[in-house]
C-alpha cells in the first residue's frame, strides 16, 4: 500500500463476498492506502436454500468506513466517490424506501430449481438440456445465455420469491440484485449498472451498449419488468449519498456513488486484465476464468456465455467454478477441525504447510471439489465432492495437498472451455499467461499448482487478495474522470510470475483424466443420491 499526494482525489473502493466485505481507502487511480474488513455469516438451509442478511452488509459497510477515516482523518473531505463490488446472481427483495422485504437470496440458492425448470422448459426440448427448443433459441439470440435449470440466478430465485414467499414479494418495490441493493441503500436510487443486469436473461445483448428491458423474455422468465430497476451506463454517478448514509459512513454528503458491479466485472479491473483476450483467474469462495472479447456468443453444453461488460463495446466470458476457496473453508472446520477461525490466517497457514509436506501429485490421492454442485463446463447441482484413490498410506498431509490440487485440475477443465470458446485452444500457449487474483492467489503453493497443472504461466498480482476493492476504485475512478479504461493494465502491477514445472506434467495429466473419468463415470450416481438438488438430466 502506497501513500497518496494530498492533491489526489480519494474513493472508496467496497468489495461484498460471500464470506466478508473488505473497504478499502484508494486513490482514484487504484491505488490501496488502506483496507478494513468484516466477516459475515450465510445460512444454508434445507431444499439448496442460501440466504444473507442485508442489513448484516450494511452494517459492515458503516463500521469499515468509519474505521478507515478514524484512522485517517484527514481523508473524509477527500473522498470524492465511492463504488460496490459486490457477489452477484442472486435477488434482494426491496420496498421502496430500501428496505429488504425478506433476506437477501444469493447467488448459491437453488430452491427455485423446480420453478426454473418450468418457465425454460417446452413440449420439444434440446436433448441433454431440458430446454424447450423455441425458448431456447429466443434467449441464445438476444442474450447470449439462458437461465439455470438449477435455479442458481435471478430467475429462479426471483421466481421462487412469487411462489414460496408471496408476502415478500407483494411488498417488494424492487428486485434487486447485490450490487444494485448496495447503490440503492447508499444513494437512494434504484439503479442497475448494464454489467449487472444480464443475469436476469431479459435483456437483448446484441448491443452491448442497449439500456432497456426485452417485454417478450420478462414474459418467457417470468419476471415483472416494474419491479426491476432503471439501467444505466456502468462507471455513472448516480447520485450523491443519502442523509443516512452519510451519517452511517461519516463521510459528506456530496460524496458522489457510482453503480454497482459484480465481483467478476471488479475483479477484471483490479486484475489489469482489460485487453481483448488477457485472461485472468480469481479463486474466492468460488472461482472463475474469465477475459474480455469483442463479440457475443454462447456455449450452451460448456455452460459459457459471452456478456455485455462495464467497459462500453465489449463482452466478457461468464464462467464459474461453484465451490473454490469454500472447500478450504470446510476442510478446516470440518474435517482438521482446526479451533482458529476458518478465515484466519494462521489457519491457513498451518494448512498450507500441511499440504506443503506431501509431494506434487499428493501420493495419487485426488479430490473433486463439487461440494455445492458444478456450473461451469457441467451445470449440475446433484454433483457432489470427494476423495478418492485413498489407501491404507494415506496421510493427512495428501488429503490437504490433494484439496488444493482437486480445485486445479477443476479448473484446468474450465480453461479448456475457455479456450475453445476464445478460439485459443490450438493456439501455441493457449490463452496465455494469466493473471491470478483473489485470496487463493496469495498462497505460493496454489499459485505454483495452478500453473504447473494449468500448464500455463501465472502472474500472481500484488495483493491478489485486494483486486476487488482495487477493481471497485477503479471503477469509480473511471466515473469520476479521473483514469481511462485503457490507463488500467499498467496500474496494477504484477508480484511474481510462476512458470510450469515440467517434471510434473505427466502427473498432473494423469490426475486430470482421473478427474474427468470420476464426473463420468459418477455423474448418474449424484443424481440419484440428491434428486432434490435440481438435476434434470
Amino acid at each position: 500500500m502506497t501513500p497518496s499526494t494530498p492533491q489526489e482525489p480519494l474513493v472508496l473502493g467496497i468489495d461484498l463476498g460471500t464470506g466478508g466485505l473488505r473497504t478499502a481507502l484508494a486513490t482514484a487511480r487504484g491505488t490501496v492506502l488502506a483496507v478494513a474488513k468484516r466477516d459475515l455469516p450465510t445460512r444454508l438451509l434445507p431444499g439448496g436454500g442460501a440466504e444473507q442478511d442485508p442489513d448484516d452488509w450494511w452494517h459492515a459497510v458503516a463500521a469499515t468506513a468509519k474505521e478507515l477515516l478514524a484512522a485517517h482523518p484527514d481523508a473524509a473531505p477527500r473522498v470524492k466517490a465511492l463504488c460496490f463490488s459486490a457477489q452477484w446472481g442472486g435477488v434482494v427483495p426491496t420496498a421502496a424506501d430500501a428496505a429488504p422485504t425478506h433476506p437477501a437470496v444469493i447467488w448459491m440458492d437453488a430452491r427455485g430449481a423446480r420453478y426454473a425448470q418450468a418457465a425454460t422448459g417446452g413440449t420439444i426440448t434440446v436433448p441433454g438440456t431440458g430446454y424447450g427448443a423455441r425458448r431456447l433459441r429466443t434467449w441464445i439470440t438476444r442474450t447470449g445465455g439462458v437461465p439455470t435449470r438449477s435455479g442458481k440466478d435471478p430467475v429462479g430465485q426471483s421466481l421462487w420469491l412469487r411462489h414460496e414467499r408471496p408476502e415478500a414479494y407483494a411488498a417488494a418495490r424492487w428486485l434487486l440484485d447485490v450490487p444494485e441493493y448496495l447503490t440503492m441503500r447508499a444513494c437512494g436510487r434504484a439503479v442497475a449498472a448494464r454489467d449487472t443486469t444480464v443475469l436476469r436473461w431479459c435483456t437483448d445483448n446484441r448491443d452491448p451498449d442497449s439500456l432497456a428491458w426485452d417485454p417478450k423474455l420478462a414474459r418467457m422468465a417470468g419476471l415483472d419488468l416494474a419491479k426491476l430497476p432503471e439501467q444505466v451506463p456502468a462507471a455513472t454517478l448516480v447520485g450523491p449519498l443519502t442523509a443516512r448514509a452519510a451519517d452511517d459512513l461519516g463521510l459528506p454528503r456530496d460524496v458522489q456513488v457510482a453503480a454497482g458491479t459484480g465481483d467478476t466485472t471488479a475483479a477484471a479491473l483490479g486484475a489489469g486484465a482489460v485487453r481483448d483476450y488477457d485472461a485472468h483467474l480469481y479463486v474466492g469462495t468460488s472461482a472463475w476464468l474469465s477475459c474480455h472479447v469483442p463479440a457475443k456468443k454462447t456455449a450452451l453444453f460448456d455452460n459459457i456465455a459471452s456478456l455485455p461488460a462495464a467497459i462500453p463495446g465489449r463482452y466478457w466470458v461468464a464462467t464459474i467454478q461453484d465451490v473454490a476457496g469454500r472447500a478450504i473453508d470446510w476442510l478446516i472446520e470440518n474435517v482438521l477441525a482446526d479451533p482458529d477461525h476458518p478465515r484466519s490466517p494462521e489457519a491457513l497457514d498451518r494448512l498450507t504447510e500441511l499440504a506443503n509436506s506431501a509431494p506434487a501429485g499428493a501420493n495419487g490421492v485426488l479430490f473433486a471439489p463439487w461440494l455445492n454442485g458444478e456450473r461451469t463446463p457441467v451445470d449440475d447441482p446433484a454433483l457432489r465432492g470427494a476423495w478418492f484413490n485413498l489407501s491404507l498410506s494415506t496421510t493427512r498431509a495428501d488429503m490437504a495437498r490433494a484439496v488444493f490440487e482437486g480445485i486445479a485440475l477443476n479448473t484446468r477443465w474450465m480453461l479448456e472451455a475457455v479456450e475453445r470458446f476464445t478460439g485459443r485452444a490450438k493456439t501455441p500457449g493457449g490463452i496465455g499467461p494469466i493473471r491470478f487474483i483473489g485470496g487463493g492467489a496469495s498462497s505460493t503453493l496454489w499459485c505454483q499448482a495452478m500453473a504447473d497443472i494449468l500448464d500455463r504461466p501465472i502472474d500472481q498480482i500484488a495483493e491478489p487478495q485486494l483486486a476487488n476493492v482495487r477493481g471497485a476504485a477503479l471503477l469509480a475512478g473511471v466515473a469520476l474522470g479521473e483514469v481511462a479504461w485503457e490507463q488500467i493494465p499498467d496500474l496494477v502491477a504484477v508480484e511474481r510470475r510462476y512458470e510450469p514445472n515440467p517434471a510434473y506434467r505427466a502427473r498432473y495429466d494423469q490426475a486430470y483424466a482421473a478427474l474427468r473419468a470420476h464426473h463420468k463415470g459418477n455423474r448418474k450416481l449424484y443424481a440419484r443420491l440428491n434428486p432434490t438438488a435440481g438435476h434434470t438430466d
